[in-house]
């Protein structure tokens, strides 16, 4: 029995995944015969590894009758890949069963015949550009650590449906060896269509070890700007780098990181755009192919008064007040925007990266000012241990680095809370997006109609409000938004979103249609008084993750996108000036925001949202006013103090809210509906929701008697539920496999008691529409 699992570990080590190997430098064909982990339990040289026609692998191997011919699995062309990488041979093809085996016992006892030497004579093995980023620092560190390439087979995986900016994964797999002075055999690394190399430290090769309780060193990489994030912001701030760049004749390296599997995939919105900053950063975005092809035609505002009526606002009225005009103004998909953008950087020699999540920011420990980021490890398993696939996170360093993660990004407000960004802020609020893609009959449809919608199902005292988007050729983008300054705790706003689907006027337009995807997203919705600081020693916010959203327009990306742009150029103009960029605050940067027509329209507007804390209708009445009358011209400035978190009372003093059961056609269960996001989180990992260590009594001590656990109610994705143990008690239950990346749970739980931490890069929702 011992023989037997050593030697399905042995086995496991000789498949282990081609990038930890080369980071290791200790791949080699085994030398020694292992037990067959099928049922024949013999034993056979690894290096040719082939079972006997009663063996059935559990490794995936189909078992065939006698002289058939086998179609060779992913596993099998794994193995051959890398038998042909040791012996410089091509993998052989595809070959009928034979006896060959028939006496593998007996072949086994004898001498095992050594793992081919590289032969030096031979012109070293060329490997194809573009690479991606794992192969590019790979093979770079082998470069500067003077191993051995024997050979090298490179794989390169089809790109997913839809990805057109980064998806691409190439491995490379080597024989690694220790015989010094001899050349690695690498050729034309390129960062896709960037020029830049990977530089890590020269002596990594010497370090790599396997895995042990010792520090891991990490790798580095230097880039002029590295902005976080691949949403409107992060890629207007690239976009517009590297066009000062061209236009001074410089070279400027610009690096995007996004923790999606791909560009769009974690971005959701309604989305009315309005072109406004895209006019401004590329002009002829028509011709270049620009994802903007249904203008609005119709716009229309309903007062929902019940769940069967519904009050039209005059167009005349609407349409006096500047901020609420859609002339211009485009329905489209952010994601297939955002996944166009990632184009048109990437042809300016921007570097993207998509898979890859940046965990912490690197600190310089002289002056305290922000040198890059450290991206995640992967490979940890839940229990903290390290696995077979484990590799430390690298440091990417830039001269200036650029956060726009999004609304309530990790990385921005660990920024915020060290320098103390918010110090003369009032607290950010937020709402939180529910929103539902579904293919509707033509008869149905009307490209380029608008509508939005205030009232039901919501109470009096709760703001929010639904939208209605008609998109080319026959999609509806559906949702609600609810304001998480909410009081009632058993308050669901999932449910809220099926209700109002219930809706007579609602349930005629679905009537013949099909769901296909469903997400959530918190958006800011505090305005100009929520504004911290932009600039800290190192590094600026722009986007979403500062909070520049327009409440009454229900409009963020332009303004994310100017900022953006405002943010790359600063940045780039300092690196190529003559001072010394690294590690400065450029504080320009906050004063062209302040001077540019996005502080202009959200002053305009930063009463409207705080008027509704007295309610629904003193909040529209003010509301109106002030944007139709005054237009923000009014001497005060309303303020708040209170957390979205602190507005929830107690549930002995609110009424408990009985929501109707799901029909399956017009409303849906939530974890059915969850499917619809494409969520996907690597299993075996650590929970990328904590408990903060402070905070670690809230749940059992005030969250479930005080609020009887909002938790299960607010997620859109059903991750917290309180279970019962076996000790009969209650405890808080986290799924994070389930999350959506919403934010909602650092926002709203009780004293915020939750900490969100990135996942494993690529983890999370696929938004495809």
């Amino acid at each position: 029995m011992r023989r037997r699992s050593r030697g399905r570990e042995m086995w496991r080590r000789h498949r282990r995944t081609t990038a930890t190997l080369l980071l290791r430098g200790t791949w080699r064909p085994l030398r020694w015969a292992i037990r067959c982990q099928g049922r024949c339990g013999t034993r056979r040289p690894t290096s040719s590894h082939r079972p006997s026609s009663r063996c059935r692998r559990r490794s995936g191997r189909v078992r065939t009758r006698k002289g058939a011919a086998a179609t060779p699995t992913a596993a099998q062309e794994r193995r051959h890949l890398l038998t042909a990488a040791a012996s410089d041979k091509q993998p052989p093809p595809s070959r009928r069963r034979s006896h060959r085996w028939k006496n593998h016992r007996w072949r086994s006892r004898r001498r095992r015949r050594r793992p081919p030497l590289p032969d030096l004579d031979r012109p070293p093995l060329s490997v194809p550009a573009p690479l991606t980023f794992e192969l590019a620092m790979l093979s770079r560190m082998a470069q500067r650590g003077g191993a051995v390439a024997a050979s090298a087979v490179v794989r390169q995986a089809a790109q997913p449906p839809g990805c057109r900016s980064g998806a691409v994964r190439t491995i490379a797999v080597a024989a690694v060896g220790r015989l010094p002075g001899t050349p690695v055999a690498v050729s034309s690394f390129r960062h896709r269509r960037g020029q830049r190399q990977v530089m890590p430290s020269p002596s990594f090769l010497a370090q790599a070890r396997p895995f042990s309780a010792e520090a891991v060193e990490r790798e580095q990489m230097e880039f002029d700007v590295l902005i976080i994030g691949g949403g409107p912001a992060g890629l207007g701030a690239a976009i517009r780098a590297k066009q000062v760049a061209n236009e001074a004749g410089k070279e400027l390296s610009v690096c995007v990181v996004e923790k999606g599997a791909e560009i769009g995939a974690h971005i959701l919105s309604g989305n009315v755009f309005e072109p406004r900053a895209l006019n401004e950063l590329i002009p002829d975005w028509k011709e270049k192919g620009a994802p903007l092809d249904t203008p609005v035609v119709s716009d229309t505002f309903y007062w929902l008064p019940s769940g069967k009526h519904s009050v039209p606002i005059p167009s005349f009225l609407t349409h006096l007040a500047p901020d609420l005009r859609q002339d211009g103004n485009y329905v489209i998909s952010l994601g297939a925007l955002c996944r166009w953008l990632g184009e048109q950087a990437e042809e300016l020699g921007v570097e993207i990266y998509p898979g890859f999540a940046a965990a912490e920011p690197v600190i310089d420990e002289a002056s305290g000012a922000v040198l890059g980021v450290q991206l995640a490890d992967v490979g940890i398993a839940k229990d903290g241990r390290k696995k077979d696939t484990y590799e430390p996170g690298m440091q990417l360093l830039g001269k200036q680095t650029i956060l726009a993660e999004g609304c309530r990004g990790s990385l921005s407000e660990a920024i915020m809370e060290r320098f103390n960004l918010r110090k003369d802020a009032c607290p950010q609020h937020y709402g939180l997006g529910i929103k539902e893609v579904w293919e509707i009959p033509e008869d149905n449809h009307e490209p380029g109609k608008v509508a939005h919608t205030i009232g039901w199902p919501l109470d009096m005292m709760s703001y929010g409000g639904s939208f209605i988007y008609h998109m080319k050729p026959n999609l509806v983008h559906l949702g609600l938004v609810v304001g998480l300054d909410y009081s009632n705790p058993y308050l669901s706003p999932y449910q809220e979103f099926q209700k109002l689907k219930q809706h007579p006027r609602v349930k005629a337009m679905l009537e013949g249609g099909k769901c296909i995807s469903y997400g959530a997203r918190c958006l800011n919705e505090g305005g100009l008084q929520a504004m911290p600081k932009l600039t800290f020693p190192g590094g600026m916010i722009a986007g979403c993750s500062a909070g520049f959203l327009n409440v009454p327009k229900i409009k963020g990306s332009h303004t994310a996108l100017k900022t953006g742009m405002l943010a790359g150029a600063t940045a780039a103009q300092a690196i190529l000036g003559e001072g010394d960029a690294a590690g400065a605050e450029l504080v320009k940067y906050e004063s062209d925001v302040k001077s540019s027509w996005v502080h202009k329209e959200l002053y305009r507007v930063r009463n409207f949202k705080p008027a509704w804390h007295a309610g629904m209708i003193p909040g529209m009445a003010y509301g109106a006013a002030s944007l139709i009358l005054t237009r923000g011209k009014e001497p005060w400035t309303f303020k708040w103090a209170k957390k979205d978190s602190e507005y929830t009372k107690p549930a002995k003093d609110c009424k408990k809210i009985e929501y109707p059961k799901p029909d399956g056609v017009y409303s849906f269960d939530l974890l059915e509906n969850l499917i619809r996001s494409g969520v996907n989180h690597e299993h075996d990992q650590p929970a990328h929701l904590k408990v903060k260590d402070d905070k670690a009594t809230v749940p059992l001590q005030e969250s479930l008697p005080k609020y009887d656990g909002p938790e299960g109610r607010f997620c859109p994705a059903k991750v917290y539920e309180y279970v019962q143990a076996d000790d009969g008690k209650m405890r808080l239950q986290i799924n994070a496999q389930n999350c959506v990346h919403c934010k909602c749970c650092s926002i709203k739980t009780p004293q915020e008691y939750i900490k969100w931490t990135v996942p494993e890069g690529g983890g999370g929702p696929q938004y495809a529409a």
